[in-house]
This record gives C-alpha cells, structure tokens and sequence, in this order.
C-alpha cells in the first residue's frame, strides 16, 4: 500500500523535474541561439579561414596549411602588433585603474546625495557617438592646444602629443574608463564601512586599511574592470588609427590591412585567432596572480 502511494508521488516529482528542465532550457535557449551565432559561429569561420590560402584575387581559398601561424610567429616584424598592442592594452588598463579607483571610492564613500549626478557625467559621454569623442581630442592634444602649451613650457617648437604612443594611451583611457568605473563603484558601495571604522579603531592607519579592508572588498570588481578595459583595448583600431596619425601600428590596424586593403583573409584570420590566445592567456594569467594574491592575503591575516 505504502509502494502504491510512492510511486504517484515519485512520478510526480520526476515530472516537476522535467517540467523545470524544460522550462530552463526555453529560457536559455535565446541565449544560448544569439551566443552560438554572434559568437561561436563567427570564431568557427575565422578559425577555418585561417587555415586557407588567398585566393588568386583575394579572399579566401579552402586549404589546411600552417603557413599563416609560421609566418607570424617566425617574423618578429608581423608579431610586433601583438608586443605593441599587448603593452598598450596592459598601460591603458593600468591607467584606467589608477584613475578609476580613487574615482569609484569617491563616489560610492563621499559623494552622498550627488551620487546620481556623477554617475550621470560618467554615462553622458556614452550619448555621444565614440568616434566624434576621439575627434575631440585631436583639439585638446593638438599643437594650438595642450601639445603646444607643453612645447612651450619645454621650448620645443616642434614637441608633438599627437601621433605618439602617449596620444593613443591617453585615448585609450579616456574611452574605457567608465568600464572601469562602473564595477569598482557597484563593489564599493556595497561595502561595509563598520569594517573600515573597526580597523581604524584598532589602530590601522589609512594605507593598511585600504590594503586590508578596502583593496579585498573592491577586488572582484578590479578584476571585473580590468578584464572589460582590458580586451577591446586589444583590439582597439580607431583610437590609434585618429590620434596615433596612424603611426602607431596595433594589432586591429594589422587586421584592416589584411582584410580590407591586401585581402588577405587567411593571413587576418591567423593574426585574431593569435589575439584571441593572446588574450586569453593575458586575462587568465592575470585573475590567477590577483586570486592567488587574495588567498595569500587571508592566509597571512589568519
């Protein structure tokens, strides 16, 4: 009699779990469908183009050879783009983090009733199109501005920001520096500040209690920041490409070479699948060092 009530019971709970699973999959099947063709689909074409050769009028022609993996990695000249872009993704995530931080405290610990208003400046830039705010600077860096006010503080006529590394990581930052914002302020406003007022009463000056208090709490969103500035700045091309006089040869100009102007498929291809790894590697390494860092940091705390 007992068997005989467990089994409708049974079957009813095997039916809740299919009627769950099924609505999941519905749910994550918009998703899943818009992931699988802007994404996976896209990586798939250029992964296999990057196999090809080009073809006798440019494009693509189906093949399998490594030629365009060997010819990058065995010129140091082609791989320059990589170095070069590497060191200014790694610079302009730095920069941005350096300003980004001090910036979020602020807002989440000291703007008060004004946090709405900063947080609005921060989002009107995004209202203008992102091509019109890196013309600007061209007025701001130019000789009749910045540029030619530091050249004559320095006394030379002919000092220059535009068209130099620091005109292109200066644009770098500008352009990313909400996406560095906008995390660490979420993680710190969220934060305890009895935690902040305990380790002062027990004696932490300022520096150990942003380093043992503060810097942990707004860890995940550093590392949230860092990764969201970290990989468009890889491929940035019109940041370089405008205040850069396009003399500042990234990876995402490489790409416009390939694809757009020698046609070159295969060999484009072979440059973003290497990004990609680039990247890859770059963002793994780098939440690894900061999470083996935390791990450290509360070991030694305990």
């Amino acid at each position: 009699m007992a068997a005989g009530a467990a089994t409708p019971a049974a079957d009813r709970e095997r039916g809740g779990r299919i009627r769950s699973a099924l609505l999941t999959f519905l749910l994550v099947l918009p998703a899943g469908a818009w992931y699988l063709v802007l994404l996976i689909a896209p990586l798939a074409i250029i992964t296999i183009f990057s196999f090809g050769v080009r073809a006798k009028n440019g494009g693509y022609a189906p093949a399998f050879v490594l030629d365009n993996y060997a010819a990058i990695l065995g010129d140091l000249q082609k791989a320059a783009p990589f170095t070069a872009s590497l060191s200014m993704a790694i610079g302009g995530t730095i920069g941005s983090l350096l300003i980004g931080l001090p910036l979020a405290y602020f807002i989440a610990t000291r703007a008060g009733r004004r946090k709405g208003l900063f947080i609005l400046l921060l989002v009107i830039p995004f209202w203008t199109s992102f091509l019109i705010r890196t013309y600007s600077w061209l007025i701001v860096l130019g000789p009749g501005s910045l540029g030619g006010f530091i050249g004559d503080l320095v006394g030379d006529d002919n000092f220059r920001i535009l068209g130099t590394p620091v005109a292109v990581l200066i644009g770098l930052v500008y352009g990313y520096l909400p996406l560095m914002v906008f995390p660490l302020y979420v993680t710190l406003e969220r934060m305890d500040r009895t935690l902040v007022e305990a380790s002062k009463d027990l004696g932490a000056g300022r520096w150990a209690t942003f380093r043992q208090v503060t810097l942990p709490i707004a860890l995940p969103g550093l590392i949230t920041g860092s990764i969201l500035v970290f990989i468009p700045m890889m491929g940035e091309y019109v940041i370089p490409q405008i205040l850069g006089y396009g003399r500042i040869y990234l990876v995402g100009n490489a790409l416009v070479t390939d694809f757009l102007e020698a046609r070159n498929w295969p060999a484009g291809s072979a440059k973003a699948v290497i990004l990609i790894f680039v990247m890859l590697i770059t963002v793994t390494f780098y939440t690894w060092f900061v999470n083996r860092g935390r791990k450290g940091r509360e070991v030694s705390v305990l």
